[in-house]
Order: C-alpha cells, then sequence, then structure tokens
C-alpha cells in the first residue's frame, strides 16, 4: 500500500511548496492538493508548469484533487458551476498527472428525502464519469459522517457508486466518517473492495454518534475508531491501494508543520502496518 498526505493536516501550519519539499523529505509516495484554498495560494506566485515539473523530478505524486464541494442537489446555477469547475479540474489534472476528483456531497439544513439525493448524486457522477473518461481521471465520492450531509454514511455512498456503474466512480473510505455516523462493518464487508478508491486514515476522540466534528480528529491509532477492524476488512475485501493520512485537529495547526507530518507518518505507518506493507519510516 502506498502513503499518502492530505494537506487538511497541516491546514493553517504550512503551504504547497512548504508540503510537498516536507513530505517528499519523510518519504510519502503521494498528496491529495487542496483545490479550494492551497492550489489557489500556490498558483498567485507559481504556474502549473512549475509544479508538474517539481512531480517530474520528485519522488512524490499527486494522487487527488480535493474537492469539488457539493455536487448533488443543486440549482440550476449551482450546477451549472460544478460542472464548469470539474472541467476546469481536468485540464489541471491532465497537465500535473492526477489520478483521482474527491466529490464531497451537499451539506445542508434542508431536508431531502434519500430517493432524491441519489437520483440527483447518480445523474451527476454519471455526467462527470464522461467529462472524465477521456482524461483518464477517476471520481472518488466522500461521504461525510455529519447529520447534515445528503449522504452520510458508508452503505449510502456504495448503492450510489453501484448504480452509477461506472469504473471510473467509485469511494473514498473516511475512517473518521465511517465512524461518527456509525456506519456499519457489514456493509464494508460486502462491498467490492475495487470500488474503493482512497483511504483516509485518522482518529477521534470518543463522542456520541451524530455529534463528531472533523476538530475532533487525531492521530490514527491515538482515540476511538476500531482502526483494526476497518483495515483487516479493507484487507479481505481486496482493497490495497493508498492510505492518506487526514486531520484537522487545531492544536496540530500550532505545531511545526515539518513535525506535524512526521508524527502523521509515523502513527499511520504504526497503525496500518499490522496489515499491510508500508515503506518503512
Amino acid at each position: 500500500m502506498k502513503l499518502c498526505f492530505n494537506q487538511a493536516t497541516t491546514l493553517e501550519n504550512s503551504n504547497l511548496a512548504k508540503d510537498l519539499e516536507l513530505c517528499d523529505k519523510q518519504g510519502y509516495d503521494y498528496i491529495e492538493i487542496r483545490t479550494m484554498d492551497k492550489l489557489p495560494e500556490y498558483l498567485k506566485e507559481n504556474s502549473l508548469d512549475q509544479l508538474a515539473e517539481f512531480f517530474r523530478t520528485h519522488h512524490i505524486k499527486p494522487l487527488a484533487f480535493n474537492a469539488l464541494v457539493f455536487f448533488n442537489n443543486r440549482d440550476e446555477a449551482g450546477y451549472k458551476q460544478i460542472i464548469n469547475e470539474f472541467k476546469e479540474m481536468m485540464e489541471a489534472a491532465k497537465k500535473l498527472g492526477v489520478k483521482y476528483v474527491v466529490a464531497v456531497p451537499l451539506v445542508t439544513q434542508q431536508k431531502i428525502l434519500k430517493q432524491h439525493i441519489k437520483s440527483s448524486c447518480v445523474h451527476v457522477l454519471k455526467e462527470l464519469s464522461d467529462i472524465a473518461q477521456p482524461y483518464g481521471v477517476k471520481i472518488a465520492v466522500e461521504f461525510v459522517g455529519h447529520p447534515q450531509c445528503t449522504v452520510n454514511t458508508f452503505g449510502q455512498a456504495y448503492d450510489i457508486v453501484e448504480t452509477v456503474n461506472r469504473e471510473n466512480v467509485g469511494l473514498v473510505l473516511d475512517c473518521f466518517h465511517f465512524h461518527a455516523m456509525g456506519s456499519d462493518l457489514e456493509d464494508l464487508k460486502k462491498a467490492d473492495g475495487s470500488k474503493i478508491f482512497i483511504l483516509h486514515i485518522d482518529d477521534t476522540e470518543d463522542f456520541p454518534i451524530g455529534f463528531l466534528t472533523d476538530e475532533d480528529r487525531v492521530w490514527p491509532g491515538l482515540g476511538a475508531i476500531d482502526l483494526d477492524s476497518i483495515l483487516s476488512t479493507l484487507k479481505q475485501i481486496g482493497f490495497s491501494e493508498v492510505v492518506s493520512v487526514e486531520l484537522f485537529r487545531p492544536e496540530y495547526y500550532k505545531m511545526d508543520a515539518e513535525v506535524a507530518i512526521k508524527v502523521a507518518k509515523e502513527t499511520t505507518v504504526k497503525v496500518v502496518s499490522k496489515h499491510y506493507d508500508l515503506q518503512p519510516i
């Protein structure tokens, strides 16, 4: 299994250029590039060509653009915005060699029937699939373990991806989100491992289902998530691609970025290496 760094882990104490240098130094294989903030910040003083050159001349490579946000159940203007944003991502992905775009479902106070959520997700994902196909890019849908997210459990997300039934549409399984809304391990056991494109590794403080927020995340292995059960099940169903460490812990943002990136790798390797082969520290 390959090791990846998600830029949320150093959201407030680093930038893309710094993350790349430090992650390459620590031996990470991949990075997830935040398109909402870190990439635009980088492009104020640099170009995509310069970023592509960095990837050509270093070990670390781009795994995913994170993220295409709130892709489903939008009004007409919002829908057009999502399609245009995705098309722009495809051109940048082609230049950089990005493999995936993470797609995040709508988070809203509005109550939407599950059948309408599913139909919207399926419709948009099929269109995105058609757009992405010539570029060789895959779409990784990330359900969010929060009551106000329209797709908030593994079972719901997997049903949507199965209905779409495209080779370039699959899932991100984030351990925090899996735990946060009580996703069923039995649903994971019945899943096709090839439909899971990226594993987000993290842990959390032990708050009740429905109350957890991203800020409750802690280093892998230091919290309440049954990571061993998730990892052993993933191995059983044939998943062996990429594990990406992703945290949003305010106190971690106060750390030196290099220390945070090193600790992220050390804690991830300690947990994951019990189930998969990873490059040693």
